[in-house]
């Protein structure tokens, strides 16, 4: 006997429960909106790519990259690898197909090759929801406009419910440039090779105390003590905006080296203003704010939650990425962009929406409602054909309907597997009514019911859709 195949996903990965489909379909569908809004575009891109679109784009991160086996390529020639995030596709794609300018939106798969925490939402297969806008326009425009757009795909999803918005909507964005960072480090006195490796320790601020980053620094990346020791009066910089750069701005060898950043950021920060009618208090500029991905050039960002009990890091990140598309094509094509990893919070919208359905549900069992059926066509025995009809009308008018499949099954089982499965409107059809040319409609939650003419029904459905009752 041949022995049993193991059944269960590969590690980092996990099989996604209808309830669950449904509250990710549902965000989906306000982050797009979102997007849309704003007139992005959506395009798709292949799940994996040529091995050297993706090397050296990543900085430390670039070992996480999943190479597909060389069998896979035997045909071809072409080393493959399955995509990272959906930045460096995008410019390969910009660079492919000839575009100075677009505003364009994905949301996709994207793999790495991770050490896997699941409840803390780090997989090996994710979705990211990506916003980016590619082209040469005036300074900071397009950087304020992506930060507003990160801003409103929280506010969207934490107002689906009071239940969302508890554990959603307490969310901060912290801000930062990667030449102000560069430019603080030279005047710590960081060498320009060493640049890129100790500003990927100090973006480990966020997991790890100052201690451990400033040993990581001196004991494993050889770094003078009196260096870490003066890049720490920096990092520790964070909070209200502009006070924050009215304290860079102090330090007069640092201004001399990134005037312009500062002013880019001054910009930044007022044009965020204009657009959210006021500075955000959800903004923060924080300086130990480094990203680790080597194409960042100008602003960075970082979306966390800030409820102390809510420990999942990073939930989005964005940034000005200016010389991507140039490694592709001759002359380059400025980018700024954000990307949503929704995996990190799925299991907190779950939460959420069982919540939500408990404090709206007739039983308070808080079952996610999975499936759209608005109404369960019912009958009496033998009445399988005119159960398939009356359902046959039902989807030709566009009203989600289902019907038993067992035609000996009495009305009791039939209603029990609506109500099971959370229909609001039953349509019962039986042999006197159909004399009478009228359907039984039925509202489970109020128990009401009331005879309509068949003629009249798709009409009854829609008028008691629109009054919630598919809710």
């Amino acid at each position: 006997m041949a022995p049993k195949i193991s059944a269960k996903p590969p590690k980092g990965t996990r099989d996604i429960q209808p309830e669950a489909m449904a509250v990710r379909e549902h965000a989906f569908v306000n982050i797009k909106r979102v997007f849309r809004n704003h007139g992005a575009v959506s395009i798709d891109t292949p799940v994996f790519e040529l091995r050297e679109v993706l090397q050296n784009k990543y900085g430390e991160d670039s070992k996480l990259i999943y190479d597909l086996s060389d069998d896979m390529s035997s045909e071809t020639g072409e080393k493959l690898s399955l995509r990272y995030d959906l930045s460096v596709p995008f410019a390969r794609y910009i660079a492919t197909n000839n575009v100075a300018t677009i505003k364009r939106f994905h949301i996709g798969k994207v793999y790495r090759r991770d050490r896997p925490a699941m409840e803390r939402g780090r997989f090996r297969e994710f979705y990211q929801c990506d916003f980016d806008i590619a082209g040469a326009y005036p300074a900071m425009v397009a950087d304020a406009e992506v930060l507003v757009v990160m801003m409103e795909m929280f506010d969207a999803l934490a107002d689906t419910s009071e239940f969302h918005q508890k554990l959603l909507g307490n969310y901060c964005i912290k801000v930062s440039n990667r030449l102000i960072l560069d430019a603080i480090l030279k005047v710590c006195g960081v060498a320009d090779h060493k640049l890129r490796t100790i500003c990927s320790a100090v973006d480990k601020l966020d997991k790890m105390s100052w201690e451990q980053v400033r040993d990581e620094m001196v004991v494993e990346k050889g770094l003078d003590e009196a260096v870490a020791d003066r890049i720490e009066r920096f990092v520790k910089l964070h909070g209200e905006p502009l006070k924050v750069l009215d304290a860079l701005r102090a330090d007069s060898d640092l201004t001399q080296l990134c005037a312009d950043a500062m002013d880019d950021m001054e910009k930044l920060f007022g044009l965020v203003q204009v657009m959210r009618d006021g500075m955000p208090q959800r903004l923060s500029f924080d300086i130990s704010l480094a990203r680790g991905l080597d194409y960042y050039t100008g602003v960075i960002f970082e979306a966390v939650l800030m409820d102390r009990g809510i420990n999942l890091g990073s939930i989005g990140a964005g940034g000005r990425y200016d010389n991507l598309v140039g490694m592709f094509k001759k002359n380059s094509i400025p980018c700024v962009g954000c990307s949503l990893g929704i995996e990190r919070i799925m299991n907190l919208m779950v939460k959420a929406a069982e919540q939500q359905a408990k404090a709206n549900s007739k039983q308070g069992n808080g079952t996610i409602r999975a499936a759209c059926t608005q109404v369960m066509v019912v009958s009496q025995k033998g009445c399988m054909k005119e159960r398939m009809q009356l359902c046959a009308e039902l989807w030709r008018s566009g009203v989600a309907a289902e019907f038993c499949y067992n035609e000996n099954w009495n009305t009791g089982k039939q209603i029990t597997s609506a109500l099971k499965n959370m229909v609001p409107l039953v349509a019962f059809v039986g042999e006197d009514e159909l004399e009478r040319g009228e359907i039984v409609l039925k509202h489970l939650a109020s128990e009401q019911q009331r005879a309509v003419r068949r003629t009249d029904l798709v009409q009854e459905i829609q008028e008691e859709l629109d009054r919630g009752a598919g809710v």
